[in-house]
């Protein structure tokens, strides 16, 4: 009897993965420290933490409080800055032979175009993925707001490194097929949908908001209704691979992602709660593949 071999690999413009299972920045770590529990070299990429130019300590606590269908996060992008990444976390990385794309956010044109291009250069980067979209930082969406800044970002970005750029972003806008769009125009290879949807939690006895930030970033469950939503609208109005990010934490949630246009899937509030999931979502991605008659992804990438 011979076996059908099903092909897992995808592609983002000029970056080829594996296969569709990443693991999403900020839940993670710098991946070091879950290779107790996870083997590391499967995954189709990881996303370590978001770096910045300097060093940040990040919001006040509370910095995250479980909802009833997901987490809402204000770290506020605390990290150790681009400097301490590059010597002491990419090194790291760079040796685990997984695609490493590596998240960056600045206020500045200038500061995304920088990191870019410092990041570009070093060995073991295979792209970088543009945070225009963080809810819990002084100007931390701006860029993914506006469809022209989007655009100019990108553009900056993409003129100084040779590497895939990705941008992530934000729901919290009227029509994110618009911000998509700016994103294509500067040159992304992809978009990644969604970052957080903007929320807020309340002490009602103290009157007064549990996180320190007093509104934050809602992930989980909750919202992977509404990043299907992003992802349809977006491949339905513009060219451009996708990454769908929401809630995703079975198969049944990578196949809906997959079949709405989503190429890849970034696994996020999952990993806190059960670390090896990536690991079973990948073995079990073949015979879902095999229920739909194929035998490829890209088979069944945009069916919808």
């Amino acid at each position: 009897m011979t076996t059908t071999q099903t092909d897992l690999q995808t592609t983002l413009g000029r970056l080829t993965l594996p296969n569709p299972i990443l693991v999403a920045s900020g839940t993670f770590g710098y991946a070091r420290e879950m290779e107790g529990i996870v083997d590391l070299t499967r995954l189709g990429g990881i996303l370590p933490k978001t770096i910045t130019a300097e060093p940040r300590v990040g919001n006040a606590p509370w910095r995250t409080v479980e909802t009833s269908a997901g987490l809402l996060n204000a770290i506020g992008l605390d990290n150790d800055g681009v400097d301490a990444f590059l010597e002491h976390h990419l090194p790291y990385l760079a040796g685990l032979g997984t695609p490493i794309i590596v998240s960056v956010a600045g206020r500045t044109v200038e500061d995304f175009t920088e990191l870019a291009r410092r990041v570009s250069q070093c060995n073991g980067v295979s792209a970088i993925e543009l945070n225009l979209s963080c809810p819990n930082v002084s100007g931390g969406i701006d860029f993914g707001t506006n469809a022209d800044s989007c655009r100019e970002v990108v553009a900056s970005a993409r003129n100084a490194c040779d590497v895939p750029i990705l941008a992530k972003l934000t729901p919290n806008v009227t029509r994110i097929a618009d911000i998509a769009q700016g994103a294509a125009d500067g040159g992304a290879d992809a978009v990644c949908l969604i970052n957080t949807v903007l929320g807020m939690v309340v002490d009602w006895k103290k009157r007064r908001p549990i996180l320190g930030n007093g509104m934050g970033g809602l992930s989980g469950p909750a919202i992977k209704p509404i990043a299907l939503r992003c992802v349809h609208q977006v491949r339905q109005a513009v060219d451009i691979p996708i990454i769908g990010i929401g809630g995703v934490a079975n198969i049944d949630d990578v196949m809906q992602f997959l079949v709405t246009g989503a190429s890849a899937v970034q696994i996020g509030t999952a990993n806190y709660y059960d670390p090896t999931v990536s690991m079973r979502l990948i073995d079990q991605l073949p015979a879902a593949l095999t229920e739909l008659n194929a035998t490829t992804l890209a088979e069944v990438i945009g069916t919808l």
